[in-house]
């Protein structure tokens, strides 16, 4: 990777954390009537948009695998996860974190037991999340070293923490 290409990373992750933050801090000082039904249908929607794109990527990553680097199919492979990750799954992330923050605080979560298992599954599920920022990035360079059957494990930790995550909000057992 070239010092330009991690700065021009660097500078858009900066730009990322700066509008999630007004986003947050929008969040906290303006709240309307009716407003928090509004937020929590957002926020089931960038979930279910999050998951989808993080249940198919590694989906994706299995069947690259099997493409040549330098092919035709592996460069069809590079344009769909990188799509997919830009346009679905990073922006879908950070609706979740920005709306789910704001529903717990607004609703006085944060002194739940529940709410602090969500969040560690939450941060374990936004770790893989980056694994997988990682693996397109290896896979755009040609440079990937895991098989498909690494990809088809790791496809079904989403899955696992995400049974969790529901679990804890639904049942809230702490």
């Amino acid at each position: 990777m070239s010092l330009n290409g991690f700065i021009q990373r660097w500078f858009r992750a900066e730009i990322a954390l700066a509008i999630t933050g007004v986003l947050f801090i929008g969040l906290l000082l303006w709240t309307p009537a009716g407003f928090y039904a509004w937020i929590k249908a957002v926020h089931v929607i960038a979930i279910i948009s999050w998951m989808a794109g993080m249940l198919y990527l590694p989906r994706l990553f299995v069947y690259h695998c099997g493409a040549e680097a330098g092919s035709k199919q592996s460069e069809t492979f590079k344009v769909m996860e990188r799509r997919l990750l830009r346009a679905i799954i990073n922006p879908a992330m950070v609706v979740s974190w920005v709306t789910g923050l704001w529903l717990a605080f607004e609703a006085g979560f944060f002194r739940s037991g529940w709410l602090h298992g969500k969040l560690l599954l939450v941060i374990l599920l936004s770790g893989a999340h980056g694994l997988f920022v990682r693996w397109v990035r290896d896979f755009a360079e040609d440079r990937n070293t895991h098989s498909h059957r690494f990809y088809r494990v790791v496809n079904e930790v989403p899955t696992l923490l995400m049974i969790g995550i529901v679990i804890l909000v639904v049942v809230k057992p702490f």
